[in-house]
């Protein structure tokens, strides 16, 4: 944080959370009319804790579970569902211009997750597809779906060791 610039920070808080806000502002008032409907925003699992050397990343996707919950909350009873997904690490552009920097390798990543791989586009994809389908998930409401390969669930120092050991 202390290297990060005031107008980067602003840009990305634009981008992350301005923008889904204002996207969500207005397909929401449709979607409150007709009394139906489902928004899905992406956030990351930066938003569900802390990533050193990210703050504006970190703090936008915190923002953008904290909107999917109020907004959850808001248009739940008016018919329409808000949730979002928080993918893991997937290999995309924003993930070789960070390796590019040197502060990370793929087997950092991939040693972390307990599935042993990167997140496909097609995972992340797939449960979006199934927030918006309101034959199987309409009871679902402000969530913030972690799809991270286990990510997120693990808080120990011992699964690094397990596995390296299963390896």
């Amino acid at each position: 944080a202390l290297d990060t610039p005031a107008d980067l920070y602003r840009k990305v808080i634009d981008v992350n959370l301005v923008a889904p806000f204002l996207l969500a502002k207005a397909f929401g008032k449709v979607m409150v009319d007709a009394g139906s409907g489902a928004v899905v925003n992406v956030a990351s699992v930066a938003g569900m804790q802390g990533v050193a050397d990210r703050s504006a990343y970190n703090a936008s996707k915190h923002g953008l579970i904290g909107l999917t919950r109020t907004l959850a909350v808001e248009w739940g009873a008016k018919g329409v569902r808000v949730n979002a997904v928080c993918p893991g690490w997937v290999k995309t552009e924003m993930d070789h211009k960070d390796q590019a920097g040197g502060s990370y390798s793929d087997e950092d990543i991939t040693n972390h997750v307990p599935m042993g791989r990167f997140a496909r586009p097609d995972d992340i994809a797939q449960a979006i597809a199934w927030l918006c389908d309101a034959s199987k998930s309409g009871f679902v409401n402000g969530i913030s779906l972690p799809v991270d390969g286990g990510w997120t669930a693990d808080g120990s120092w011992q699964s690094l060791r397990l596995r390296h050991r299963d390896a």
